[in-house]
């Protein structure tokens, strides 16, 4: 039997969960995942835990915080005054907005805080902190 090895072409069937069993997100009902092992397309904690795996395997990985999407950094969040977002824009907490930067780049951002006069942004991964699990199950190699 073969085992999935970096460089592979594998596509997986995964399901995300919190540590609560949560699912934030899953391929199960779609099409299965297809990513080079080690290229990194997916996080490294998710790369690590299909090498090995051999088709129609599954197993449940539990992946750190700073294996996945790192951890919550408070410099990458923001407070600047209502007046700099525009007006017809209706701010709530939880919601997600795009803010452009100079050279064109975007950065996904999520309010976090509103007050009369203040926005806060942050800018983290929105699973940054946060330890996943994923039950994996590996479909082909490629």
């Amino acid at each position: 039997m073969m085992a999935a090895k970096s460089g592979d072409k594998v596509s997986v069937h995964y399901t995300g969960k919190h540590t609560t069993g949560e699912i934030f997100d899953s391929s199960v009902g779609r099409t299965p995942l297809e990513f080079q092992i080690g290229s990194g397309m997916v996080i490294k904690g998710f790369d690590d835990g299909v090498t090995g795996m051999q088709i129609g395997e599954k197993k449940t990985i539990v992946i750190p915080a700073k294996e996945a999407y790192g951890e919550h950094s408070p410099e990458n969040t923001l407070t600047i005054e209502r007046t700099q977002i525009p007006a017809n824009i209706e701010l709530e907490i939880g919601m997600g907005l795009n803010m452009h930067q100079d050279g064109g780049h975007v950065m996904e951002v999520m309010v976090t805080d509103l007050t009369e006069t203040h926005v806060t942004l942050d800018a983290n991964h929105p699973l940054a902190g946060k330890d996943l699990t994923f039950d994996l199950e590996l479909v082909a190699i490629n």
